[in-house]
């Protein structure tokens, strides 16, 4: 069968359309007709893998979370004892979104032509990282693929959690900073010029702070283009740089060194190193296989680079703790964990309980920013704007004292 894409008109009169199975176009337009859609156009779709390595197209964005959900359902459906193309069909008819539609009917499709699943799911890398490709093979080899699917399906959605929890903490003090540059951008451009061109008609000598807030807002009113283009082209140029693997580094290192923000960004790469690397060596997954996983998705080239040295002093002979300490960057709880894990035969038990030590403590510490950003914000809006009311009211206090 071939995977096709239809527009067509339902029954009572709506546009409509999506993709459907069938062994030919003409097969297809009777298909539909089945379900009470008339087709007006049935051509057959491009293969995801082929044709579009992409995750966002017409507004619709395929995310993480519909990746958990998917995977979740599969092993409901497996577990249940339904065949593996049984269940595919039912999850791509549920499916609203298109493009993932359209993605998992070709995951059926190489599916039904003899691949195996993680096969099929790799040629769509842009939706399923090479985690999940490894995590789905290890279940394949080892005949629990449901399960293997259960223990998937959580760690996406746990770390879609510590994301959100930490999205959700930012939010706030980012959405009072984004308003207080938009007032005093407001202020500076439009009110102020409102009030100083009566100090200028005066024709008489201002006070520093008039004339420093007088020359900053001219430069904004007649400016702001200038300074508007020079930040984007700025940020282009940071983003480029950055796409390099020198300019990769130097950002990743610029992040652990900021005050408190490095912090947070450690913590967070060493709890997805953890809980990944534990997700991994529980579904049967190699040891350095599982490192050399880890090392692409753990979001941080310092520590990348820490555990490629690693894996490589691992491949020798070392023990897995060893190599980790003398990198300097893994902290010694982490490498402590590590090492009794590996006596004990319990690695993947404290490596969970490593990650979720980080993500207590990340949520913590995110708390704890949240709190004291929001007055020291207010507290800088509070002196800001009084220095604009200080310098439009000394020139009037000189006024009132020549006037008497």
């Amino acid at each position: 069968m071939a995977v096709f894409e239809y527009k067509g008109v339902t029954a009572d009169g709506r546009d409509t359309s999506g993709i459907i199975d069938a062994d030919s176009p003409k097969a297809a337009r009777s298909k539909l007709r089945q379900t009470g859609i008339f087709p007006t156009q049935v051509f057959e779709g491009e293969k995801g893998a082929k044709g579009r390595p992409r995750r966002w197209v017409f507004g619709e964005w395929i995310s993480q979370q519909d990746v958990a959900i998917f995977t979740r359902q599969l092993s409901t459906l497996l577990s249940a004892g339904i065949p593996l193309m049984e269940a595919l069909g039912a999850l791509t008819e549920q499916v609203e979104k298109q493009e993932l539609k359209r993605i998992l009917a070709d995951v059926r499709e190489a599916v039904r032509e003899g691949s195996a699943l993680s096969a099929a799911v790799a040629h769509h890398p842009h939706v399923f990282p090479e985690l999940y490709i490894q995590m789905v093979r290890a279940g394949e080899a080892s005949g629990t693929l449901d399960r293997i699917l259960v223990r998937l399906a959580d760690f996406l959605e746990y770390r879609m959690k510590l994301r959100g929890k930490v999205v959700s903490a930012l939010a706030y003090p980012i959405l009072m900073l984004l308003v207080s540059i938009l007032v005093l951008f407001f202020l500076i451009t439009y009110a102020v010029p409102k009030v100083t061109v009566i100090f200028e008609e005066m024709h008489q000598a201002l006070p520093l702070p008039t004339r420093i807030l007088m020359a900053i807002s001219n430069g904004l009113s007649s400016y702001w283009w200038l300074l508007l283009g020079g930040a984007a082209a700025i940020g282009f140029a940071l983003r480029r740089y950055t796409a390099t693997p020198a300019g990769r580094v130097a950002y990743d290192r610029f992040l652990l060194r900021l005050p408190l923000f490095g912090k947070i960004v450690r913590m967070v790469a060493l709890a997805r190193f953890s809980r990944t690397l534990a997700t991994l060596l529980s579904s049967g997954i190699q040891l350095l296989g599982a490192l050399e996983i880890v090392r692409d998705v753990v979001g941080n080239q310092i520590l990348s680079e820490a555990i490629q040295k690693a894996r490589e002093n691992i491949r020798e002979g070392e023990s897995i703790a060893d190599p980790l300490r003398r990198s300097g960057v893994f902290p010694p709880l982490l490498t402590h964990m590590i090492a009794v894990g590996e006596k004990s035969g319990d690695l993947e038990v404290m490596l969970q309980k490593v990650a979720d030590t980080y993500d207590d403590e990340v949520e913590t510490v995110v708390s704890a920013l949240t709190a004291l950003l929001s007055p020291m914000m207010i507290l800088l809006m509070g002196g800001v704007v009084f220095c604009i009311v200080l310098a439009i009211l000394l020139p009037i206090f000189e006024i009132s004292q020549v006037v008497h």
